[in-house]
């Protein structure tokens, strides 16, 4: 398959941790790429970064704002339009307190980010996406998705929507030619986990210190190895956790 064959690649939430891993992975495989993100300054200075290595086109978008969603679609150039490939990274937690300590604005951000900003971008995106002959829809979802621990409460919430939208647009396009993933990351690190505890490097570093957590390259590469599967292959979900982590036993509280 020669470079001008290759789908377009549309990564959100590209200036930092998976989604600026998974845009130098496809960008070193010579797929076009569509980068977007919240901090312009970071935009380009990726754009011009991969720009040595195949076309792109960034494009600074809040995905919580359905009207921009809508303007960033239509600004689209004509040679970016033959979009393949959607990774949905943009995404984030806020706080690890109990629910009664937690803020109802990190909760509100929470919803507005991982939940209502993936449905914009996504329904914005599914006109184009259903024009190609084939095309996959990478949803960044968690581990904690699937299981619960103390603090996780609306994040886990919002990751558990992400995979079920995931098992629902794969429903709604059997047989379309559209793949749907929920990819679900266990312990990792990266910049999500400093905008978790609000930028304290202390917590942060006690989180990973001696874990061998998953770095964002580990990621990007699962995300290429996703794309990259024959037509006729979809990975429903994928849950990936570094070999330091597993299950503990049930709490039990004792009274």
């Amino acid at each position: 398959m020669t470079a001008n064959q290759l789908p377009v690649v549309l990564i959100t939430g590209a200036t930092s941790g998976f989604g600026l891993a998974t845009a130098q992975k496809f960008a070193a495989h010579g797929y076009p790429l569509i980068i977007t993100g919240r901090r312009e300054e970071r935009l380009q200075t990726l754009c011009e970064e991969l720009s040595k290595l195949t076309q792109v086109f960034y494009y600074s978008l809040d995905v919580r704002n359905s009207d921009a969603v809508s303007e960033f679609v239509q600004a689209i150039p004509n040679d970016f339009k033959q979009i393949g490939i959607l990774v949905n990274n943009a995404g984030l937690a806020l706080g690890a307190e109990p629910a009664d300590q937690a803020s109802l604005k990190d909760w509100h951000t929470m919803i507005d980010t991982n939940v209502t900003g993936l449905v914009n971008i996504t329904h914005s995106l599914l006109p184009i996406l259903r024009e190609q002959k084939t095309a996959s829809i990478i949803n960044l979802a968690s581990i904690a998705a699937n299981w619960p621990y103390p603090g996780s409460h609306v994040y886990g919430a919002s990751k558990a929507f992400v995979a079920q939208f995931s098992r629902n647009l794969r429903s709604d396009f059997a047989g379309t030619g559209i793949r749907v993933t929920s990819l679900e990351p266990g312990l990792a690190e990266s910049e999500f986990s400093l905008v978790r505890f609000n930028g304290d490097q202390e917590k942060y570093a006690q989180i990973y210190d001696g874990t061998n957590a998953i770095q964002p390259e580990d990621i990007a590469n699962i995300i290429f190895w996703i794309a990259e599967q024959p037509a006729h292959i979809n990975i429903n979900s994928l849950e990936v956790m570094p070999t330091s982590q597993a299950w503990n036993p049930l709490k039990v509280v004792k009274q």
